[in-house]
């Protein structure tokens, strides 16, 4: 069975009798959003074709910040000369201080020598006081195995580095000797050691004890060694 269209209705304005004619609302609609679509169009187009030159934009100034291969070569062989200078000067100091390093413990070394030393210098002040009654009262063989005690005590220091400070007929030295009284005596020059009551011992260039001496006065004056006249 056919369907018979209807006619649009008609409505009538109250002054006149003619007949207005009622669109669709729905053909309206479709007709807008064909529209909004059609200007929606170009504008989606200009916004990608503008993100498209600000990328290329953005790539470009990164292109040209990045440093060239000679940029970088040079860096690359500053960074190693830094790193080999601070190796240098790591070596450097690491030498420094165990250079440093030994030679205070060869200061303690000397020192602890030197302290066992001091103990041992009246020991030997001993044995040669007890030659020197011997010889005067005439002990013959006990001055003899003393003699050899001592020179083998002697010796042993002597392998450990102390040197004895006995200056007879010497000039006399302020640094390693102690004037205890003055003799006058003409024929040696002035300032000349006479006696040595008590003999001096040092080590290396320290003096561990002074020699106890006496000195001549009275006689010409002592000549100055050749190398203070240079």
């Amino acid at each position: 069975m056919t369907m018979q269209s209807t006619p649009e209705p008609e409505r009538a304005t109250q002054d006149q009798g003619t007949q207005i004619p009622i669109q669709d609302e729905a053909s309206d609609v479709k007709q807008e959003g064909a529209a909004q679509q059609g200007g929606a169009a170009p504008e989606a187009a200009d916004a990608a074709s503008d993100a498209v030159k600000e990328a290329e934009e953005v790539l470009e100034a990164q292109a040209e910040e990045a440093p060239t291969d000679d940029e970088l070569v040079e860096k690359a062989q500053a960074e190693a000369k830094d790193w080999q200078d601070k190796y240098l000067r790591l070596h450097a100091e690491w030498d420094t201080y165990r250079r440093r390093t030994a030679e205070q413990r060869e200061q303690e070394r000397l020192r602890a020598g030197e302290k066992l030393v001091e103990k041992l210098l009246p020991v030997i002040d001993d044995f040669e006081r007890t030659i020197d009654y011997a010889e005067k009262n005439g002990e013959a063989g006990l001055i003899d195995g003393v003699k050899a005690v001592h020179s083998k005590f002697v010796n042993v220091l002597e392998t450990g580095g102390v040197q004895v400070i006995d200056p007879a007929g010497q000039a006399f030295d302020a640094l390693e000797c102690q004037a205890v009284a003055t003799v006058d005596d003409a024929s040696v020059p002035d300032e000349t050691v006479h006696e040595v009551y008590q003999k001096g011992y040092k080590m290396g260039t320290k003096v561990l004890r002074a020699a106890m001496v006496t000195v001549t006065t009275g006689g010409p004056k002592r000549p100055k060694p050749e190398s203070e006249d240079e």
